[in-house]
């Protein structure tokens, strides 16, 4: 609780948490394996960084905040929550006319869902919408980041 005196700045706040959250959400991600605690951690760290992009972030922090939350969320065994916030970064991606690289995951993260589920039809119609958007994408470290996600997913 604050002083009423005291003034909180919520922006800042949101400014500074929201990529400590969605860093912190990625060293859990590049570990080969989670315990169950490092899985809840990388959940609500995930959840964090949405939260805030949310409160201060543009269309483009917002789509990759959701395309994180799926990609936490399918690691950790919910492909139904995966596959709701991957559709809600496509949907933003589509809405705000986003780039390349981040409509290119959105896709990635339906895919990624979809085979969780063995759904067979959505994967193959995202994974292939994917790699299609790889060709347009004019950052080469974009290009290379993207396609080795889907190349992983094509094993």
């Amino acid at each position: 609780m604050t002083d009423a005196n005291e003034t909180v700045d919520l922006e800042a706040i949101h400014r500074a948490a929201a990529p400590h959250a969605f860093n912190e959400t990625w060293q859990y991600l590049d570990r080969d394996h989670l315990t169950p605690a490092e899985e809840e951690a990388m959940l609500s760290a995930a959840f964090a960084q949405r939260y805030h992009w949310y409160a201060v972030g543009d269309p483009r922090n917002r789509a990759i905040a959701d395309w994180q939350v799926s990609r936490a969320t399918v690691v950790a065994g919910y492909a139904e929550l995966a596959d709701r916030f991957a559709r809600r970064s496509l949907e933003t991606c589509l809405e705000h006319g986003l780039d390349p690289f981040v409509t290119g995951f959105a896709h990635e993260a339906i895919a990624r869902a979809a085979a969780e589920v063995d759904d067979v039809d959505t994967f193959t119609e995202n994974l292939e919408a994917a790699r299609a958007l790889l060709g347009k994408i004019e950052d080469e470290e974009e290009r290379k980041i993207l396609a080795a996600d889907l190349a992983e997913m094509s094993e």
